[in-house]
């Protein structure tokens, strides 16, 4: 299954990143660690381009997994080269 994880070190900033990017409040079992996982991977785009867009403003890294226990740290470096292949991936 593909899915998106968070991880800080500070507690209370996935949160924040999380209720500013859904506009809801959220209740996390775990302050430094979120992950949602997605049946259509396209659907990660909106989410990791935000997360890329707002770095700055939280503590917090963001993995992607396509492929059971394979994960890839996006970056500003790597953003648009993995945004062109989960496109050409999953072109549906």
């Amino acid at each position: 299954m593909n899915s998106v994880a968070l991880y800080s070190e500070k507690t209370g900033e996935i949160k924040k990143f999380l209720e500013a990017f859904y506009s809801k409040n959220f209740n996390l079992d775990n302050n430094l660690y979120w992950e949602n996982k997605y049946q259509n991977p396209i659907d990660m785009i909106d989410l990791i381009s935000v997360f890329i867009d707002n770095k700055e403003k939280f503590k917090i890294n963001l993995w992607l997994s396509l492929d059971e226990n394979i994960y890839i740290c996006v970056t500003e470096k790597n953003l648009d080269k993995l945004i062109k292949y989960l496109y050409e991936r999953y072109p549906y």
